[in-house]
């Protein structure tokens, strides 16, 4: 009898601590909206990953800082090319309580050039740290996913 308690105790235990939540290395296991908002709008940014497809672009990105201001533009600079962009964080079309705070989309949209423009798309954050923000979108056509991630520059 003692067996059975304690098994069906350890295999409650177990599936509690399971979770489906991809939100990524948080303390909470959530990605706010205001936290996200607050973080990628103190400091300049780079892009330290972009896979499309499976195929790794973050070359067409070296040398530019991402600032995200808090008017929703985004201006990628390298020092000699500026692109003009917006941003905005809005309730995951994906969830049916749209609360953007609960699962929020981090939309980028970039009209040109070409390798800026294929970062527009609506990401699902999966990580944000003081110093990093992971995306991931998965494309509603072929089913593919691409990652972004952009690292706070430290200078």
């Amino acid at each position: 009898m003692k067996k059975g308690i304690f098994s069906m105790l350890a295999a409650a235990l177990v599936f509690a601590s399971c979770s489906d939540d991809d939100s990524g290395n948080n303390s909470n296991g959530t990605i706010t909206a205001q936290a996200l908002t607050n973080t990628v709008t103190n400091g300049s940014w780079r892009v330290t990953q972009f896979t499309e497809d499976g195929i790794d672009e973050t070359s067409d990105f070296t040398g530019y800082n991402f600032t995200f201001n808090p008017n929703n533009t985004v201006t990628a600079t390298n020092g000699t090319n500026e692109y003009q962009g917006v941003w905005t964080v809005t309730a995951d079309d994906d969830d049916d309580d749209d609360n953007p705070n609960n699962n929020p989309d981090f939309n980028l949209a970039f009209g040109s050039p070409d390798s800026f423009s294929e970062l527009t798309e609506d990401w699902d954050p999966i990580e944000r740290t003081g110093n990093k923000v992971r995306l991931r979108h998965t494309s509603g056509g072929d089913g593919s996913t691409d990652y972004l991630t952009f690292e706070r520059n430290t200078n």
